[in-house]
């Protein structure tokens, strides 16, 4: 949001002097502004990431694709005995697993962490009014009592 902006949103809303409407009112400025920007930084880190993927398969892809051109050229032979292909693929294989799983327990974990968020989240204000509550109750106790 440039400067113009800010300053001409700030210009629509009316002017408080009371601090926790000021509070309120810059705060929601400011998660309004961070809400728009999380798309932008989900899908800027999605692209990344993308690209760094694809740069990495394509890296690969070139490597073996000059080394089996120089086998090729040299006249050396390029074949494996059976035992080399089987572990190669044995430990594709684990990685493979071992990456899902690994995936896995992330996801668990956020969406974990999510739902603690959630839940602390719904919590608020029950605890906020139970704060209340013991609030009022002390000034209630120090404020005195008027005899009819």
């Amino acid at each position: 949001m440039s400067k113009t902006e800010m300053l001409s949103e700030r210009a629509n809303k009316p002017e408080t002097k009371e601090v926790y409407a000021v509070y309120r009112q810059n705060l929601s400025r400011y998660f309004d502004e961070v809400e728009k920007n999380i798309t932008q930084y989900i899908e800027a880190i999605s692209h990344l990431q993308q690209e760094f993927t694809s740069t990495c398969k394509n890296v690969m892809d070139n490597t073996i694709a000059f080394h089996q051109d120089v086998m090729t050229k040299s006249g050396l032979g390029a074949n494996l005995p059976q035992s080399y292909l089987k572990s190669i693929n044995d430990v594709t294989d684990e990685f493979v697993k071992t990456s899902s799983l690994q995936n896995k327990a992330v996801i668990t974990a956020i969406d974990a962490t999510r739902q603690n968020i959630k839940t602390f989240n719904d919590n608020l204000k029950a605890f906020t009014s139970m704060d209340m509550s013991v609030i009022q109750s002390w000034f209630s106790s120090w404020k005195p009592t008027r005899n009819p």
